[in-house]
């Protein structure tokens, strides 16, 4: 699981937040395939809070993408990673 808090510097609106926060899930989505929801933080201007999920054989694997997705939110969007988690477990 992946938790990012970013911080949104050029948003002047909800509407503006909105459009940033919606192309980083529809993107995560497309090129990592993973499951993503702005899941605190809605009402806030400047911050957002989104996180991701992704299944996997292979804790390796899995942590490596996370890894990259986040990499890839910071190369490409106009955003400051705040803070950002990621969590494995296994099951078995």
């Amino acid at each position: 699981m992946l938790l990012l808090v970013l911080e949104l510097p050029e948003t002047t609106s909800l509407k503006d937040k909105r459009k940033v926060v919606s192309g980083i899930k529809h993107r995560l989505h497309n090129k990592f395939r993973l499951s993503c929801s702005e899941v605190d933080l809605q009402d806030s201007l400047s911050f957002a809070e989104i996180g991701a999920a992704l299944v996997s054989n292979s804790p390796v694997f899995g942590e490596k993408v996370l890894n990259e997705a986040v990499r890839f939110v910071e190369e490409n969007f106009p955003v400051n990673i705040y803070e950002s988690q990621i969590h494995s477990e296994i099951y078995e």
